[in-house]
């Protein structure tokens, strides 16, 4: 089946993912393609690395397909394929101060070492366990402490919002700049054609660990105007930041989601077996946190957290874009992958936590987005502008952070995209698919994917558009479907980028909870070749268990191509980076789950 047809086939009709399979409904879906995670001049290490011109209007700009002029060597560049949606999401530490201090001075007190600004950045180094430096040199300067997550978290000063307000005291400077974010967002945001959607950073980095979520909203300017960002002084609890998006639902009368990236590099602490404050993970804590957080970000600029050799050393392509650096100074600390911050593993848990406590923190849907700091969300390998503004040019990139043990611009991957399944281009139905997770992401190419888990294969046609009949009666990515059934049967439709390469290869990975409750995985390579423009098929689970819940994705694998540090190679005329030469990119889809039915 062609590219084209595969494309209308999965747009006509598809099922509406609910929470359960048997309340489906026929809904025309569109799939689009964004970066939820961006980040512009407003935000203070952006800014401090270069980037001191992209501000969210021309973040938008560029996602939208205009040209813009680069912050830092100042040539034009602009996207290859324009994207559908955007958020940018500005760390809400320190929001706008930064770039203010710089172009503008010290607005009196409130902004100086004395007043608020001194208060911050010292709520900031004690919650990071770190020295107290009241220097700008703080940024760049960071000596984090591993420890046991609840004595960190023991440590820390503050208990969140303590004036019980939405809109708290803080400098004019900062609302100034959240009220311009919503305001240039409300400008560019065209329903139907592009959506810019609101948001911001919580850059949770206790002892250097990271914790950080992107909060995504459906606000318009004038709902986002009546809260401020929560951040990580306010409070270095993820709790603490999942009860004031509760209480902003209230004020503003919109709908939030947080988004946890970078699992990579959190120390086991992202989806542990406790919370951060050390306790056991129970039903309240659990309930809470699968309301807020649907979603994480499997793949960026900062590595890919699917999972790792020493998790899954049976997998042959585990080791993907590994990013072994903590954010910490240097390489203080030798880089350890635990079970708590790779997004297999955590699915994993999530059905042994789900056993004993009757409910799962970690049914988690996958995006992928860019963490860009340059105000240009990027994914391309032959397009791509670096993690920060100061690294885009190849001389540049073999310049080692924070020591010489640190990683380098050709240590970043040119990742990811956010895939959505959603019934219009707004802000409100890709929030409905975040929060049902009909969502997916990719390492940067536009492969189209979808999958689903259907009662019967017999009689099913992929390859015409008869196909979605029975589709219509099946559960999507994202969905949890109870385990009434003798056999699963996964219908997997994948096709390439019309721009990018073949794909290579379809896998399906598998966990699930043995008769003692305790979890594993498998992956089944279902079709392979040498390169070709899609793989449509069903694949039936060989040793499928009906007695134990499991979870199920779809993995689809590019051929080789080159990666972005050998094309700085070939231009610079040089014979190694040290790092790989090609690049095999992939898709991953959202998984479905099957849940035994109670007795």
């Amino acid at each position: 089946m062609s590219v084209k047809l595969f494309l209308s086939a999965m747009s006509v009709a598809v099922l509406s993912a609910s929470a359960s399979a048997s309340t489906s409904s026929i809904q025309a879906k569109r799939l689009l393609w964004g970066d939820t995670h961006l980040h512009t001049s407003y935000s203070f290490d952006a800014y401090t690395n270069g980037n001191r011109s992209a501000d969210p209007a021309t973040a938008y700009r560029y996602a939208m397909g205009e040209p813009v002029i680069h912050p830092f060597h100042r040539a034009r560049v602009q996207i290859e394929t324009p994207l559908d949606f955007l958020v940018v999401s500005d760390h809400a530490e320190f929001m706008g101060v930064i770039k203010h201090l710089y172009e503008e001075g010290s607005a009196g007190e409130e902004l100086s070492f004395k007043g608020w600004l001194g208060a911050e950045i010292t709520a900031w180094l004690l919650r990071r366990s770190v020295k107290n430096d009241t220097s700008l040199e703080f940024f760049g300067a960071l000596l984090p402490e591993h420890g046991d997550a609840g004595e960190v978290a023991a440590a820390m000063a503050g208990t969140g919002y303590d004036n019980g307000s939405l809109m708290p005291d803080m400098p004019t400077v900062r609302v100034s700049a959240w009220q311009d974010i919503g305001q240039i967002a409300d400008r560019y945001n065209k329903p139907g054609e592009f959506s810019a959607l609101i948001g911001w950073e919580w850059s949770g980095t206790p002892g250097g660990a990271n914790l950080h979520r992107i909060v995504v909203s459906d606000a318009s300017a004038e709902q986002a105007a009546r809260i401020f960002p929560f951040s990580f002084t306010d409070s270095p609890f993820p709790e603490d930041l999942w009860a004031f998006l509760d209480e902003a639902e209230g004020t503003t009368g919109a709908r939030f989601v947080a988004i946890p990236h970078n699992s990579n590099l959190s120390k086991g602490w992202m989806f542990d077996t406790k919370s951060l404050r050390g306790k056991p993970i129970d039903e309240e804590y659990a309930t809470i946190r699968a309301r807020w957080e649907p979603i994480a970000e499997i793949t960026q600029i900062k590595g890919d957290s699917e999972t790792h050799p020493d998790l899954s050393p049976e997998d042959p392509y585990a080791d993907f874009e590994l990013y072994p650096y903590y954010l910490a100074k240097g390489g203080s600390e030798p880089y350890v992958a635990s079970p708590g911050d790779y997004l297999r593993s955590a699915l994993k848990r999530g059905l042994e936590i789900e056993n004993e406590i009757g409910v799962n923190p970690y049914q988690l849907g996958f995006i992928g987005s860019t963490d860009s700091h340059s105000g240009l969300s990027s994914a391309e390998e032959d397009n791509f502008h670096g993690k920060m503004a100061l690294d885009s040019i190849p001389e540049r990139k073999a310049a080692r952070w924070a020591g010489d043990d640190g990683p380098n611009g050709w240590t970043m991957s040119a990742a990811g995209l956010a895939a959505v399944w959603a019934e219009d281009n707004t802000r409100e139905a890709i929030l409905d698919a975040i929060k049902r997770r009909e969502v997916y992401a990719t390492t940067g190419p536009r492969i189209a994917l979808q999958t689903y888990i259907v009662d019967s294969a017999e009689g099913l046609a992929l390859d015409t558009l008869d196909a979605t009949e029975k589709l219509d009666l099946s559960a999507p990515m994202g969905s949890r479907v109870s385990v009434d059934r003798d056999a699963v049967h996964l219908v997997i439709m994948a096709a390439q980028d019309p721009l990018g390469a073949p794909l290579e290869r379809v896998h399906v990975v598998k966990g699930w909870l043995d008769a003692n409750g305790e979890s594993h995985e498998q992956v089944y390579t279902v079709a392979s070749s040498e390169g070709q423009s899609s793989f449509n098929l069903v694949w039936s689970d060989p040793e499928f268990d009906p007695s134990v819940n499991a979870f199920y994705y779809v993995r689809v694998i590019q051929v080789p191509t080159p990666r972005h540090s050998d094309l700085d190679a070939r231009a610079l005329e040089v014979n190694d980076t040290g790092y790989s030469k090609t690049i095999q990119e992939r898709a991953y889809s959202s998984p479905i789950w099957l849940t035994v039915s109670p007795q």
